[in-house]
């Protein structure tokens, strides 16, 4: 009797895959790591009327987030690679919550620079769009677009679930309560997260998602060496090295090759025109408009709403379309909303605003599966990482942006010159993602010295 034969390392008479698992709670840690996405543009109103802060000190504090959150992310993708998704998940969750928490304890102004800028930026940051794209690439070898867009959408998901809340605790009993409960929100998920974020299939003894054989990796098995690791002049690997080094060989692998540059332009501008501008300065303009905190923080609820289903249908169109030309239609359609933006704030909800928060929440991070995609598709093996070099231009984007339309508004007592500015990018962003080339993904893999 021959003895039987083994086929495959899944586990027999699994119905549910094991990645699903996995992207479940990977949703969850960025719905919990969201909350203080939807902090800054309700609280700071009440910190300026206790405090006397100027907007541009505020902004220099959301600035400061962004930057770090946005520097972050390449190295936390390379740690991911070295010490594991789950431990630098964990690690970042608390980070958000420590950060939150000690914001109660502020007085000075130094002092929110540190905890919203210093704590929440390098939590925030390992907690980046960068984490669905690892976990796309390590758990799934299809559909990897559609879960890129339900991971992203976690992020929206998260604004939606506690924007309304902060407002309304902001409001009474006050924002104290609220940055608790951003706290509090981060660390309810690190239970789940070291129990159930598995690190790769191997540690399930399972195949990726949609592999069929043992040989299948997460990424493209025939991707030439210069795709993956680095590789010693034989053709070998590696071995593995410091996630700093890793991400800055990376760095220097994708700089050689102009579709990075087109991606970091063109998503510098859509953190500019998102985090940037409309999360941080939507709250405080439609106030000076007249509209209360809490119908302003409403609007942006239902951007969230709308940016679920969003991203989730970018995902999917990704796994099926030309995503140059989907970053294209995305980026010139959020400049047309921009630019009639000025028109529509008043002091109360006109049909025209809700037209607008429908049209900006479908293309709030529609951006993310297209983006992800092609740094999949030129850059292989690496894709994740450079992926995040990506992220951290649109995080740097966001910075500038959030500083500048303070500055803005300081010195001219309104918004709406940020708003036709960002218009104008965005109509150079749609240019620039037309123009990358279809071919961009052979010419990248052209070995390049490490």
């Amino acid at each position: 009797m021959s003895a039987p034969r083994t086929t495959s390392r899944r586990p027999v008479g699994r119905r549910l895959h094991p990645a699903w698992i996995v992207a479940v709670v990977a949703f969850l840690a960025l719905v919990g790591a969201a909350g203080f996405r939807a902090a800054p543009g309700v609280l700071m109103v009440p910190l300026q009327t206790e405090f006397g802060w100027s907007t541009t000190v505020l902004s220099a504090a959301v600035s400061i987030n962004l930057v770090l959150f946005g520097l972050t992310a390449p190295f936390a993708a390379a740690l991911m690679e070295r010490f594991g998704i789950r431990a630098v998940t964990s690690v970042a969750l608390v980070l958000i919550g420590a950060g939150s928490a000690l914001t109660v304890l502020v007085n000075q102004s130094w002092q929110i620079l540190l905890t919203w800028g210093l704590l929440i930026g390098l939590g925030t940051g390992s907690m980046a769009l960068v984490f669905a794209a690892t976990i796309a690439n390590t758990w799934f070898a299809k559909s990897r677009g559609l879960v890129i867009g339900i991971l992203t959408a976690g992020s929206a998901a998260g604004q939606l679930v506690f924007l309304p809340f902060i407002a309304a605790l902001a409001q009474n009993p006050g924002w104290r309560q609220a940055s608790l409960l951003i706290a509090a929100g981060a660390l309810a998920v690190v239970p789940l997260v070291l129990k159930f974020l598995k690190n790769s299939p191997a540690d399930v003894g399972a195949l990726p998602y949609g592999a069929d054989t043992d040989a299948e990796t997460p990424e493209t098995p025939e991707a030439p060496p210069t795709a993956g690791a680095p590789v010693t002049p034989g053709g070998t690997a590696e071995p593995r090295r410091n996630a700093a080094v890793r991400a800055l060989q990376v760095l220097k692998r994708a700089s050689k090759v102009r579709t990075f540059w087109a991606l970091v332009a063109g998503f510098a501008i859509c953190g500019a025109t998102t985090n940037g501008l409309i999360g941080t300065h939507f709250i405080p303009s439609a106030h000076d408009h007249g509209m209360a905190e809490t119908t302003a923080a409403g609007l942006l609820a239902v951007v969230g709403i709308f940016d679920i289903l969003g991203t989730i249908a970018s995902g999917w169109l990704t796994d099926r379309f030309n995503p140059r030309i989907l970053l294209a239609v995305y980026y010139q359609f959020r400049g047309i909303g921009l630019l009639v933006l000025p028109l529509l704030l008043s002091a109360e909800v006109q049909p025209s605003m809700i037209v607008f928060v429908v049209i900006y929440g479908l293309d709030w991070v529609a951006t993310v599966p297209p983006t992800a995609a092609i740094c999949r598709q030129v850059f292989g093996a690496d894709g994740s990482v450079v992926f995040g070099w990506v992220f951290a231009a649109h995080q740097l984007g966001a910075a500038a942006a959030a500083l500048a339309a303070g500055a803005i508004r300081d010195a001219t007592g309104q918004y709406t010159y940020a708003w036709f500015a960002a218009a104008a990018m965005c109509t150079i962003a749609a240019v620039i993602s037309a123009t990358i080339r279809k071919d961009a993904g052979q010419k990248a893999r052209v070995p390049v010295p490490a």
